[in-house]
């Protein structure tokens, strides 16, 4: 078992220069784990709740100082020399000090931090791998990379709403990171001239790290992500797919789909995802209808939905209750698991057997308002996703997940031979 001697926590700035927060956990046998927990621009309703200061005069109220004298404070007197035989028991714990149904008292900011730092320190302290451990948790074991889904363009809340989607991404069909992220360099380099001898910008990035020149429609968005892998030599462009995050609660009110000058019904929006589908090589579309258009998403899970990933993000915010209404309904495919959604581990990996267990497929994904930490690329390793979506290939916050894949595929490739 493994008590907890200390916590101590540090209010940081992540990738877009908000606050958010650093947590550290030291075991009574000395082992020590530290964790940095991001947070969204485009976020759900269902989300569990961030703690802020709520202070104007300071980070405009996004301060987190309140979380972290709550995790110095009272958090560590609660849990200090207390056992946890396993990841859960420190999660459900929390959850339940916590006591209400958004994490809104303590803030799932505050319990994801600790219960990732934990976890480093427990990992630490069996001799193990982060990936191996968090393996462990959902018996299972290591070995599969997973692909890459990798933001080539911007637009929405990512960028200047200069078109109303919020990304167009990347999909290199190959078998392993390192010669995917070959294949996205040259793709992206391209990408980046077309960008500067189209619309006279150099490469300037959104969010995370996807260019953003003054696109006149997503068309012409998608128009240019594909005249750039038809740069590529041709024995590799047909490797290359695309994917839409649509983020579309971000441009729908009142039943009408918002989308440039062009205001849209259900019925017509549906009309204009089926024919991007039909004009594209798109493997998969992220929250193609806003969070509680459900009939929408029901229809068109079932007419696109055998041929490519629906992918729930904002519609399902990797709650369990809602991913289980959604497999019931049959309104998507796939889960973009974001952790800080839910909050814990515990709460993440039952969310992942759900969708398992429904034959979905499962995209691990970071935030928008990232850290250096690299803690998803063993996540989604461990957890077997099949995409890990980071962002671009830019800004140190993105690569450090990717170096990490790196890392951990040439660790298993060594294991697999030796």
């Amino acid at each position: 078992m493994s008590s907890i001697k200390n916590i101590s926590a540090l209010e940081i700035l992540d990738s877009r220069g908000r606050p958010t927060i650093k947590t550290t956990v030291t075991l009574r046998n000395g082992f020590v784990g530290e964790a940095s927990v991001p947070s969204g621009a485009s976020t759900g309703a269902a989300e569990a709740h961030e703690l802020r200061d709520g202070d104007p005069a300071r980070y405009g109220g996004l301060g987190c100082m309140k979380a972290v004298k709550l995790i110095e404070g009272e958090i560590q007197e609660a849990l200090v020399g207390r056992d946890f035989e396993h990841q859960f028991d420190l999660d459900l714990f929390m959850i339940e000090f916590d006591g209400t149904s958004n994490k809104s008292r303590i803030g799932a900011n505050s319990i994801l931090s600790i219960s990732l730092a934990f976890a480093r320190a427990r990992a630490l302290d069996r001799e193990m791998t982060l990936y191996t451990y968090f393996a462990n948790l959902i018996d299972s074991t290591p070995g599969k990379m997973p692909n890459l889904m990798v933001n080539l363009f911007s637009g929405g809340a990512h960028a200047g709403q200069q078109v109303a989607i919020q990304d167009c991404l990347i999909l290199p069909q190959r078998t392993d990171v390192t010669s995917s992220l070959e294949t996205i360099y040259e793709v992206y380099q391209k990408s980046a001239q077309i960008v500067y001898d189209r619309y006279g910008m150099r490469a300037l990035t959104a969010d995370e790290g996807g260019l953003a020149p003054d696109f006149a429609s997503e068309e012409e968005m998608m128009e240019c992500a594909m005249d750039a892998i038809h740069e590529l030599p041709s024995d590799d462009s047909p490797d290359v797919a695309l994917a839409l995050d649509v983020a579309a609660s971000q441009f729908y009110e009142n039943g009408i789909y918002q989308l440039g000058n062009r205001a849209l019904t259900g019925e017509e929006f549906t009309k204009t995802l089926t024919s991007w589908l039909s004009k594209y090589p798109i493997l998969s579309i992220e929250d193609c209808f806003a969070e509680e258009d459900w009939e929408h998403w029901i229809n068109f899970n079932a007419s696109a939905g055998k041929e490519i990933a629906i992918v729930g993000d904002d519609l399902l915010c990797t709650n369990p209750e809602r991913i289980k209404y959604a497999i019931e309904r049959q309104a998507a495919n796939s889960l973009l698991l974001k952790v800080n959604q839910i909050g814990t581990l515990y709460e993440a990996s039952q969310s992942l057997g759900l969708v398992r267990s429904a034959d979905w497929t499962c995209v691990i994904s970071a935030r928008s308002g990232e850290t250096e930490d690299n803690w998803l690329a063993d996540l989604a390793v461990g957890w077997g996703a099949d995409y890990i979506k980071v962002g671009s290939i830019t800004q140190s916050e993105r690569l450090a997940k990717y170096n990490r894949l790196l890392e951990i595929e040439k660790e298993i490739s060594q294991r697999s031979t030796g």
